[in-house]
């Protein structure tokens, strides 16, 4: 299982690169992902046909009792070949749905692959932390995929919305998961479900947060109205995300939780009472449409509202019925999307009113719509009427319940019935629609899964059978699966909402004015729109009382709040030692002498350069204590951020006056003052309180050993940083890249992945003139920018400097040093070059973008993980590898070294974006603009110095 989840992964990243090279065929080769887990699925039927289970575990972080802990049973063999199935099939729909040359045609093939991991991985997790992880990937996917079309605001609204209202449902579930989890004393699903669940009003707590995200991901009521919406997104992804994949991650929630949780009290009433809702609601809303993509959305909603009743029910016969319908829904629906697509394709149109005769010039299409419309109304011999009749038969002691079932299955039959009259019969008065032939690779998919709805009909009897251990679960099963168990009850039911569907058809022109009239008094996106507009309004309300645009009394209302409640409660209660010593050595004395100094002198300078660079000397200052405090390699990274500090400081200011204003008086001046003196003295007193608050013995005493035992090195800071505590570091390196990406979108007005300015080429000089070129960007420049000096020291030292960074970078596990450190390194060597030479020798130092610097480096950093997972099953754990090289001799590498390496390239590639936004774009700014900067003699592109 893990291998698919790495083979999903594997295809996702290829994805753009196999579209670049192939175009939209990419699609059938990266089918081939999710046809590996349809085909796993089918080879391991026999391991789970009879009650058993497939099982691996792999540790993943013992801190959290955290392992990818994968398990199949019966249900998630269903998914998975669902997801593996139609994914696949979707995938090869695709490969002619998209014409080359299409938008965003890799982003799609990308995400949907990924999609399907996301998918594979949380039908098969049996860790509910594991299986949360990836229900939200899910919806980071769904998100890319349903606003694919980027440039239509209805697909940006309808993918936040989606965004919105899962991403909601999914917290409140994780909230459910951890009460579960700890009173079971592990996040298993099989330990929670072997000790007794807990009682009162903990477990109805525990339940109702569970059951939110479930129905909010099954877009059941009261959060159906996302669905709908989301239709915006293209057919495939309407296909496989809104009939067998991300709503049916909801309904199979339900359906794994429901042997344990079903006795709980909440369960039944709030499953069966929304399922109902939705059921009836979303059929009657289905009679209203006229798109035929938006008529097969509300039917969706509809079908999951049955399937939430039945899975919902807790009783041996429902949970039969329910996986049989979870089966026949996707194949139905998925085929029913994608035949859409084609007309849309094809016809050039899906609107009902305006389609005629397409059954006439495309039959084969027609007959694949009949056999998928037919199931899903529930007509025999086909899988569609097995299930439904199962439903039915399952609740015929509920007559309530069987009462409404009916009638939803009556809408069911007349929405099919509709969507088959409007799709492909010919109308009076309406010129028959000019249908191009569509694609062999785009009828084969839907046709395949009309006729295996077709084939499974007679097979009930054997599918019953592979879906009887579920069912078991619940207790004895009564009942089975077939397609003829004679005169029932449930049958006559099923011709009665058969015939009552054709009724409710026939006579639905007269019911017209009925049905516009007859909805609920506020619709779901109302609703939804009227919370978000009121959300947004308070927003708007807190942010004009609380945010005056003052950053002077934003820091000082922290600093304030710091001051009065934790310097006062320290105060009182005195948290530190009485035997503090004030200095281990004269120096340390000396060297606090300065930074104060220095901090005092910034508070009262009135150019901003001088105040930078006394804050500057404060910084450097603390680099010296740790020098003092025989920490090298704390000291080096310290000056080397520092240096940088300053240097997008001095890129700041340039677009600022040199003084500071006239303002704030000279009163408010001592008031920030004392705020500054009262805020540090707290923080002095809060360090003395945690150093004197320890009770146990530091974990950071045993790094040392580990440094050397676990991670292969002797630079103690540098290992704990790229192995003891990695996973920290990879958090750092993800926001790292996340603001980089939010600060530069802020400045750029351009793609950052665009080309890189290109020097002018200035015409050839007099022969007089012609001296050497230590820059070749420094010839854009203004004479009185230009600093030849400057330019041959930067020439002469560059490359040493980047060497040596990379010098930092590999000896950094055994020395002081490390990626961080040499990334900083090599961006100062960049910050150099810029400096000397400008926005065009920068794009000679670094010809590539900084996103895909970044990029790269957060995947490098990520494979080292994946590569030790696969090395030694343990994420982010080192292995040393012995190697003899020629020349070279005997090399030592340790795995970690390729996390470091994408340390490395996220530092680089943030100073890089960096330099790019706040220098050589500011730089384009003021060009385009012929302004001047501070000191700055603006030259035109094209204009030779």
């Amino acid at each position: 299982m893990l291998v698919l989840l790495i083979l999903h992964l594997a295809a996702a990243l290829l994805a753009p690169l196999l579209v670049r090279w192939w175009g939209p065929r990419a699609c059938y080769a990266l089918a081939l992902a999710p046809a590996a887990a349809f085909g796993w699925a089918v080879a391991h039927t026999g391991a789970v046909r009879h009650g058993g289970a497939v099982v691996e575990t792999y540790p993943w972080i013992a801190q959290l009792q955290l392992d990818v802990a994968l398990r199949v049973t019966t249900l998630s063999w269903l998914m998975l070949l669902l997801v593996g199935g139609v994914g696949a099939l979707v995938l090869v729909y695709s490969a002619r749905y998209f014409h080359a040359g299409s938008a965003g045609l890799a982003r799609f093939a990308a995400a949907m692959v990924a999609f399907a991991g996301a998918m594979v991985g949380l039908v098969v997790s049996d860790d509910l932390l594991l299986l949360y992880v990836f229900w939200e990937l899910t919806t980071v996917f769904s998100y890319l995929l349903i606003g694919h079309s980027t440039e239509r605001r209805s697909s940006r609204l309808a993918a936040a919305q989606a965004l919105i209202v899962t991403t909601l449902g999914g917290l409140a579930m994780l909230v459910g998961f951890l009460l579960l989890g700890r009173h079971a004393g592990g996040y298993r699903w099989s330990l929670i479900t072997s000790v007794p669940l807990p009682g009162g009003g903990y477990l109805v707590t525990a339940v109702l947060l569970v059951l939110a995200g479930a129905l909010a991901k099954a877009a059941v009521f009261p959060f159906s109205s996302w669905l709908p919406v989301a239709m915006a997104a293209p057919t495939p992804v309407s296909a496989y995300l809104h009939a067998a994949a991300m709503v049916k991650a909801g309904v199979f929630l339900i359906g794994l939780l429901g042997p344990a949780l079903a006795p709980a009290g909440p369960w039944r009433p709030v499953t069966v009472v929304a399922g109902l809702i939705t059921l009836v609601a979303g059929g009657w809303a289905a009679l209203r449409q006229d798109d035929l993509k938006l008529l097969l959305a509300y039917g969706t909603v509809s079908q999951l509202g049955l399937l939430t009743v039945v899975l919902g029910a807790g009783t041996p016969e429902a949970a039969l019925a329910g996986a049989a319908m979870l089966l026949a829904h996707a194949l139905f629906k998925a085929g029913l999307f994608l035949v859409v697509g084609i007309l849309d394709h094809s016809a050039g149109g899906r609107d009902l009113r305006e389609l005629s005769g397409v059954g006439r010039s495309a039959p084969l299409l027609a007959g694949i719509a009949g056999l998928a419309a037919a199931s899903m109304a529930g007509v025999p011999p086909l899988l569609g009427f097995v299930a439904k009749e199962a439903v039915l038969a399952a609740f015929t002691d509920r007559p309530l319940v069987l009462g409404v079932l009916v009638a939803g299955i009556a809408l069911t039959v007349a929405y099919s019935i509709r969507f088959l009259w409007g799709a492909f019969a010919t109308r009076p008065g309406v010129p028959d629609t000019e249908l191009e032939r569509p694609p062999a690779a785009m009828l084969v998919p839907p046709a395949l899964l009309a006729v295996a709805g077709l084939a499974a009909g007679p097979a009930a009897g054997w599918i019953g059978g592979l879906l009887h251990p579920y069912a078991a679960l619940f207790g004895p099963v009564g009942e089975h699966l077939a397609l003829w168990h004679g005169p029932t009850v449930a049958l006559g039911l099923s011709a009665a909402a058969i015939g009552g569907g054709v009724v409710l058809h026939l006579v639905r022109g007269r019911l017209a004015p009925a049905l516009r009239r007859l909805r609920f008094p506020v619709g779901g996106n109302q609703g939804y729109e009227w919370i978000t507009h009121r959300f947004d309004r308070i927003a708007i309300e807190v942010t004009s009382v609380t945010q005056r645009g003052s950053l002077p009394q934003y820091l000082g209302t922290v600093l304030l709040a710091l001051v009065l409640v934790p310097g006062t409660a320290m105060l009182v209660t005195r948290p530190w030692r009485n035997d503090i010593a004030g200095w281990a050595s004269p120096a340390q004395l000396v060297v606090c002498a300065v930074i104060a100094v220095a901090a005092v002198l910034a508070l009262g300078a009135r150019r901003r350069l001088t105040a930078m660079l006394l804050v500057g000397v404060t910084g450097y200052g603390t680099a010296m204590m740790f020098v003092l405090y025989g920490a090298p390699d704390l000291a080096l990274t310290q000056f080397l951020v520092e240096t940088a500090t300053i240097a997008v400081f001095v890129l700041v200011l340039r677009r600022l006056p040199p003084h500071f204003s006239a303002r704030p008086l000279r009163r408010s001046r001592w008031v920030r003052r004392g705020i500054g003196l009262a805020a540090g003295l707290v923080m002095a007193g809060l360090a003395l309180a945690a150093a004197g608050a320890r009770r146990a013995p530091s974990i950071s005493l045993a790094y040392p050993h580990l440094a050397v035992t676990e991670g292969h090195g002797r630079n103690v800071v540098d290992v704990t940083l790229v192995d003891i505590r990695a996973w920290d570091t990879m958090g750092e390196i993800s926001v790292l890249v996340v603001t980089a990406t939010g600060v530069a979108s802020l400045i750029f007005e351009r793609s950052r992945t665009g080309p890189r300015p290109r020097r002018p080429r200035p015409s050839a000089p007099r022969r007089e003139d012609r001296r050497a070129v230590w820059l070749r960007g420094g010839t854009t420049l203004h004479e009185r920018r230009r600093s030849i000096v400057f330019e041959v020291v930067t020439r002469l030292i560059f490359h040493t400097v980047v060497l040596f960074s990379l010098f930092l970078l590999f000896s950094g596990h055994n020395a002081p040093g490390g990626g961080f450190a040499g990334g900083l390194v090599a961006s100062l060597a960049l910050a150099l070059r810029y400096l000397a030479g400008g926005r065009y020798e920068l794009a000679e130092a670094a010809p590539v973008g900084a996103g895909t610097v970044l990029g790269a480096g957060l995947a490098v950093a990520v494979g080292g993980g994946v590569l030790s997972l696969l090395v030694t099953g343990a994420v982010l754990h080192s292995v040393k590898v012995d190697l003899w090289v020629p020349v070279v001799g005997h090399l030592h590498l340790v795995t970690s070294l390729f996390f470091d390496i994408g340390v490395y390239l996220i530092v680089v590639g943030l100073v890089l974006d960096i330099l790019r936004s706040l220098g050589a774009e500011v730089d384009r700014h003021i060009e385009a603009a012929g302004e001047s900067a501070p000191g700055l003699v603006v030259q035109r592109e094209g204009d030779r110095p």
